[in-house]
């Protein structure tokens, strides 16, 4: 019986999963930590807030990680995310401040709704992006790349929040042209209908 309960532990032991260790950094201090539970991801981010430029590394969860670069006109960042034992060792990359040509509409803050503000993106941006809550309480423009918008898409769109890309200059403003076109027809079609 002692044997069975002895092989039993060992292969509960070998069998459970290996718990992931990252680097922990805030304010250029660094530690080795151990993930919790579902913390399957190790980040590393950089951010830039008038003319601050902070770092920070850490553990997430897998489904939470996105790469790549966004710029809110207010605060510019760029995230990148590994799954190996301290894989975060290197910062992400600076955000760029060399414009590409692209143009995006941004918002003044998170609970604002002024967005008419044109945005020069950065070498590293090439989409322009819009976060908005369903209740329509919270709109977030700017510019991003496309890993990050592909990432954000998979990771943000739920049923409380959307996520939108767009490679067009100034694409993340006003409604687009086919949803007025459809909701047009679809006025003129029960007008006709009903009369």
């Amino acid at each position: 019986m002692d044997l069975q309960i002895s092989v039993f532990l060992l292969f509960i032991l070998f069998t459970a999963g290996h718990s992931l260790s990252c680097y922990q950094c805030a304010l250029d201090f660094c530690t080795q930590t151990t993930c919790s539970s579902g913390f399957t991801s190790c980040y590393s981010a950089t951010y830039s807030y008038n003319a601050t430029v902070g770092k920070i590394r850490g553990c997430v969860p897998a489904s939470s990680c996105v790469n790549g670069f966004i710029n809110l006109g207010y605060i510019k960042a760029s995230t990148s995310c590994c799954n190996t034992d301290l894989c975060n060792t290197q910062n992400a990359p600076e955000p760029s401040n060399t414009p590409n040509g692209k143009k995006c509409y941004y918002c003044d803050g998170l609970t604002t709704q002024n967005c008419t503000n044109v945005l020069s993106c950065s070498v590293n941006e090439d989409r322009c992006f819009k976060e908005t809550a369903v209740n329509q309480t919270g709109v977030i423009k700017g510019c991003a790349s496309k890993s990050y918008c592909d990432g954000a898409a998979a990771v943000v769109n739920t049923s409380l929040v959307s996520v939108s890309c767009c490679d067009g200059n100034l694409c993340n403003g006003a409604q687009s042209v086919s949803q007025s076109f459809l909701f047009l027809c679809c006025s003129l079609l029960s007008y006709f209908l009903l009369h």
